[in-house]
C-alpha cells in the first residue's frame, strides 16, 4: 500500500483531506483521529466491561445457584447469543438511521439493564436480563467498524481497528477484574452493579468525544432488502472464509477463558478466588497483538500474519496441557496473543473486501462476521463447557486445538481466492466506504 504523506493542505482541511466527492478520512496524528480513537476506545470498555464481566463470576455462579459449569456459562451465552441473532438486521437497518445516534442508544440501554442486572431474583432471571443486553447492544460493534472504515483514512485503518480492538481488550479485562475483585469483598450483585455505573460513565464520556462524521450518509436500507444484500455477502467465498475463521477463533478463546478458573479453583491448583481472577490480565497481551498485528497486516500482508496468529493459538493450547502453574499462564499467553492477533486481522479484512464486492456494504459485511464470531462465543463456549465436563483439560486442549486448526484451513485456503473485482465509478453509486490507496488506487482485498 502506497505511504506516501498526502500534499499540504489548507489548515481548514488538513485535520481531514478531502478527495471529490467525499472526505478520505482522518490521517494519524491529527485532532480527529485521536478524538475518534478515544471515543471508540471509551466505546469498547462500555460494551465488553458489560458482555464479560460474568466470565470471571462463572464458578461464584455456579456455586450460588448449583449449577454444572458448562450451565453457568449461560450467563455470558445468552448475551453473545442474542447479541449474535440479532447484530445482522439491527446493525444494517441502523447504519440508515443514523451510527452516532445509535450506538449512543445501543449503549445507554445496556448500561441501564446493567444496573437491572444484580437485581435478578434467580439464575433464569439474570440469564434473560443478560439476553436482553445482547439484543440491545447488537448493533453497536458492526456499526463502530463500520464507523472506523468510513472516518479513518484508508493507509491507517487497519492500525485505527487494531486500537479499537485494543480498547475492547481492555474493557473486556476490566469488566471481569472489576466485577470478580468487589464480588470477593461484597457479593456477585455488587460487582455487577459496579459495572454498571462503570458503563455508564464510559458512555458518557464516548458521546461528549466522538468527533462529527466526515463521511457521506450511507444509503437508506429498507427491512425487505435485508435478504438479497446478505446473500450478496454469503456467495463470495473469501468473505465465508473469514466469517469462518472468526467463529472458530472465538469459540477457542471463550473456551480457554470460561473454564480456566474452574481448573485453577480445583486441585492440584486449590487457588484462591482473587489469585484466579488475574487470570484475565492476560488481556494485556491481546491489547498489543491486536494492535501489532494490525501494522505488521499492513505491512507484511495479512495471509502470512493470520496464519502466524493462529498457530501461536494452537501451540498455546498444548502449554496448558501440563498442571503446573507457569506452564498454564504462558499458554494462556500464547492463546490470548493467538486470538487477538487472527481477529484483529480478520476483523479489518472483511471490510476491505467487502467495498470491492459489487454490491456489497462494509456495514453488512461487518454485522455478518460479527453474527459469526459471537454465534463462535455462544456455541463454542457452550461446546467448551462439554468437552471439560467429560474429559476435563486435556478435552479442552483437543477442542480448542482443533477449532484452530479449522481457522488455519480457512486462513490457508484464502491465498487461492482471488479479491472481488472492483466496480467501475460509472456502474454504481459511489460509496462512501470504498477503501483506496494514497494515490487513488482500490486496495486488493
Amino acid at each position: 500500500m502506497a505511504t506516501t504523506s498526502s500534499p499540504p493542505s489548507s489548515p481548514a482541511t488538513s485535520a481531514v483531506p478531502q478527495v471529490p466527492g467525499r472526505g478520505s478520512g482522518h490521517e494519524r496524528g491529527t485532532p480527529g483521529y485521536r478524538r475518534l480513537g478515544a471515543a471508540m476506545w471509551c466505546a469498547g470498555l462500555a460494551t465488553f466491561v458489560l458482555v464479560y464481566c460474568v466470565q470471571g463470576l462463572l464458578p461464584t455462579l455456579a456455586s450460588e445457584f448449583g449449577l454444572s459449569s458448562s450451565t453457568s456459562s449461560l450467563a455470558l451465552s445468552a448475551t453473545t447469543g442474542a447479541l449474535a441473532i440479532a447484530v445482522v438486521p439491527l446493525s444494517t437497518l441502523a447504519e440508515s438511521w443514523g451510527r452516532v445516534r445509535v450506538m449512543t442508544i445501543a449503549l445507554a440501554t445496556t448500561a441501564v439493564l446493567g444496573v437491572l442486572a444484580p437485581l435478578a431474583p434467580n439464575f433464569p432471571a439474570l440469564v434473560g436480563i443478560r439476553a436482553l443486553q445482547g439484543v440491545a447492544i447488537a448493533a453497536l460493534p458492526a456499526l463502530a467498524m463500520s464507523h472506523m472504515t468510513r472516518e479513518v483514512a484508508p493507509r491507517w485503518l487497519g492500525s485505527a481497528i487494531g486500537l479499537m480492538i485494543a480498547g475492547n481488550t481492555l474493557g473486556g479485562l476490566s469488566g471481569r477484574l472489576i466485577a470478580g475483585a468487589v464480588a470477593d469483598v461484597a457479593g456477585w450483585r455488587i460487582g455487577l452493579g459496579v459495572i454498571g455505573v462503570v458503563s455508564i460513565i464510559c458512555t458518557v464520556a464516548f458521546r461528549l468525544v466522538l468527533p462529527p462524521a466526515v463521511a457521506e450518509a450511507p444509503p437508506r436500507v429498507r427491512f425487505r432488502e435485508l435478504t438479497p444484500l446478505t446473500f450478496v455477502h454469503l456467495r463470495d467465498p473469501g468473505l465465508l472464509c473469514l466469517f469462518g475463521v472468526g467463529f472458530l477463533v472465538m469459540g477457542a478463546f471463550v473456551t480457554v477463558y470460561n473454564y480456566l478458573g474452574f481448573r485453577l479453583l480445583a486441585a492440584p491448583f486449590d487457588l484462591p478466588a482473587q489469585l484466579v481472577g488475574l487470570i484475565f490480565l492476560g488481556y494485556i497481551a491481546g491489547t498489543w497483538a491486536s494492535t501489532t498485528a494490525g501494522r505488521l497486516g499492513d505491512r507484511l500482508g495479512r495471509r502470512k500474519v493470520m496464519w502466524g496468529a493462529t498457530l501461536v493459538g494452537v501451540l498455546g493450547a498444548w502449554v496448558t496441557v501440563p498442571d503446573n502453574l507457569f506452564a498454564v499462564l504462558a499458554g494462556l499467553l500464547l492463546v490470548t496473543v493467538g486470538f487477538f492477533g487472527a481477529h484483529s486481522l480478520a476483523s479489518s479484512w472483511v471490510g476491505r473486501r467487502a467495498t470491492l464486492l459489487p454490491g456489497g456494504s462494509p456495514g453488512m459485511a461487518s454485522s455478518l462476521y460479527l453474527c459469526a464470531y459471537y454465534l463462535g462465543s455462544s456455541i463454542g463456549g457452550a461446546v467448551g463447557g462439554i468437552a471439560y465436563d467429560d474429559a476435563g483439560w486435556f478435552g479442552v486442549a483437543v477442542y480448542v486445538s482443533g477449532l484452530l486448526v479449522a481457522a488455519l484451513g480457512l486462513a490457508l485456503w484464502l491465498r487461492r481466492l482471488p479479491s472481488p473485482q472492483a466496480v467501475a465509478p460509472a456502474a454504481v453509486a459511489p460509496d462512501p466506504g470504498v477503501i483506496r490507496g494514497a494515490a487513488g488506487d482500490v486496495v486488493t482485498g
